[in-house]
């Protein structure tokens, strides 16, 4: 980081063991005001136990973190009166209106100006369900809900955590448009997700995996430093029967099924004609390989596979 007053959240060496499970192993990271952060990993990587651990909700085992200049041990309270946080969960209460639960959240932050909760819900087009119960609301209401309920009381950095699992591929669009919406107002974002598509949208991208942070960047920059190899398209049939057979080959890095074909990182372009004859001998029929871009899980794969 050239500009250090830019850094908003400061992570140095973070980890968070359970008894003899080590849950975030020695994460250092920073954020610049601004950005949109995506924080990818599956389910049990650690990015939840990282963000508890920011927002002073976990005391780390070692380690030390900052947000907006606090530290998270000692100074939890005025980081969360800063921050917004929206839970894998979604922390609403069913028996009270969506206008009822923004209220309440509002006055936790000592928020009573009408024209804020009004402003909120405009912003978020809650108008049509302000007046039902958050228990009758489809998930992606109550999405958006509990978005409005971390936003009401303007945060400079919002966490979320997980916000679009479960929801349909139409609400997790509407929700990025959202997100992008609060960017663009000056909010920095760090959102975690399983959802490899959604970190194409963020400005830098983590990588957690069994606890580690196994490498940050811009999208681009990961696609060019960590694949180790061209990507590559393999058709043919049996497709199952292809992807046991290409683990095999010393020249196939990474293999997996996508859809109606493989995805394959082979070592050079080379290569291919060995893989195309591996397949022909094997008896396999309709062979095609065709090289294609990249993607954010090629770049997961490769990390793993290493």
């Amino acid at each position: 980081m050239n500009d250090q007053a830019d850094v908003v959240v400061i992570s140095e060496g973070l980890t968070k063991r359970f008894g003899d499970f080590t849950a975030v192993d020695n994460v250092s990271f920073r954020i610049r005001a601004g950005e949109v952060l995506g924080y990818l990993g599956p389910n049990g990587s650690g990015k939840t136990t990282t963000i508890r651990m920011l927002l002073g909700l976990l005391l780390p085992s070692v380690g030390q973190s900052q947000v907006l200049g606090f530290d998270s041990v000692n100074e939890a309270e005025d980081i969360r009166q800063r921050v917004g946080y929206m839970s894998q969960k979604f922390a609403l209460y069913d028996e009270l209106t969506s206008f009822e639960n923004l209220s309440f959240y509002a006055g936790v932050y000592g928020i009573r100006d009408p024209n804020v909760l009004a402003a909120t819900i405009n912003l978020l087009g809650l108008e049509k369900i302000q007046n039902e119960r958050a228990s009758e609301l489809p998930l992606g209401w109550r999405q958006r809900l509990a978005l409005a309920t971390a936003i009401v009381h303007k945060p400079t950095i919002l966490f979320l955590d997980e916000p679009t699992s479960g929801v349909d591929p139409g609400a997790r669009r509407n929700f990025w448009d959202l997100i992008y919406e609060l960017a663009e107002s000056g909010v920095t974002i760090l959102v975690t997700t399983h959802y490899m598509d959604e970190a194409e949208y963020c400005t830098r991208v983590g990588f957690m995996r069994r606890g580690r942070l196994m490498a940050m960047g811009t999208p681009t920059d990961l696609k060019e430093s960590e694949v180790a190899g061209a990507i590559w398209r393999v058709h043919c049939t049996p497709l199952l029967a292809s992807l046991d057979l290409l683990e095999t080959l010393p020249v196939v890095r990474n293999v997996s099924l996508s859809g109606d074909h493989l995805r394959a990182i082979i070592d050079e372009k080379s290569s291919v004609h060995s893989v195309e004859h591996a397949l022909d001998a094997a008896g396999f029929h309709d062979v095609r390989i065709q090289q294609t871009a990249p993607t954010l899980e090629d770049v997961f794969l490769s990390l793993a596979g290493n």
